[in-house]
């Protein structure tokens, strides 16, 4: 289910909503992907591509695919219990809105 998420990302991305070019490491349980998000597109890799994200978000899948499937917001609460751990939670909303989420 992931797999197909992240396949979906370059077809479902709005552009102008990232104006410079912004990275995203993610950590969903055993999956790695790096996003690049700019005004014009989205770049999917495997792996850790960049040395330093923008963004990095670690989480489970159950927690992610609630988060885009279902709409979950996540609260102050799951990244001070670790649910979510990231550098930069700041960016995800928006990279939620860069998706139509």
């Amino acid at each position: 289910m992931l797999e197909e998420i992240f396949r979906t990302l370059q077809k479902n991305y709005q552009k102008g909503v990232f104006n410079m070019p912004t990275t995203f490491y993610f950590s969903i349980d055993d999956i790695r992907k790096t996003l690049t998000l700019d005004a014009e597109c989205c770049l999917v890799e495997d792996g850790k591509t960049v040395e330093d994200a923008d963004c990095v978000c670690k989480t489970s899948a159950a927690m992610f695919t609630r988060i885009w499937n279902d709409g979950y917001r996540p609260g102050i609460m799951d990244f001070m219990g670790g649910a979510i751990k990231s550098n930069a939670p700041h960016l995800l909303p928006q990279l939620l809105v860069a998706f139509g989420k």
